[in-house]
């Protein structure tokens, strides 16, 4: 199976030896985003703000990739602080649609902000 790199400059570039997106198959895997500028640089005062600016990152890698957040069948979401969980899940129906995606979501040691997000999403029909 091939696969194809996807990389976009409108959203954080990777911070080591990974891809911000690979599609394989009628699959894009999309890369861990967190709230940091096209730049790298950390954005987001509250944790509102940190979760907005995580899935435009990712829905800007998705774009990228041909496809959309709206085409997710699974995310990965980390949280510094699983107290956040009621929180995350009100504002992740602005950005996700019924049905929706499968989903883990995992209390991490995160340092400097407050949440990350994976997804896997289709990139045909």
């Amino acid at each position: 199976m091939s696969r194809t790199k996807i990389v976009t400059e409108q959203a954080p570039p990777p911070a080591g030896p990974y891809s911000q997106a690979v599609v394989a198959g009628d699959l894009a895997f999309l890369a861990g985003q967190g709230p940091f500028d096209e730049h790298g640089q950390r954005v987001g005062e509250t944790f509102a703000d940190q979760v907005h600016r995580t899935f435009q990152n990712l829905e800007t890698v998705a774009q990228a990739a041909g496809s959309s957040l709206h085409r997710a069948v699974r995310i990965g979401v980390y949280l510094r602080n699983l107290d956040d969980f009621a929180e995350f899940n009100e504002l992740a129906k602005e950005y996700l649609i019924e049905p929706f995606p499968a989903r883990t979501t995992i209390e991490a040691a995160l340092r400097g902000f407050d949440i990350e997000i994976d997804a896997v999403v289709s990139v045909t029909g």
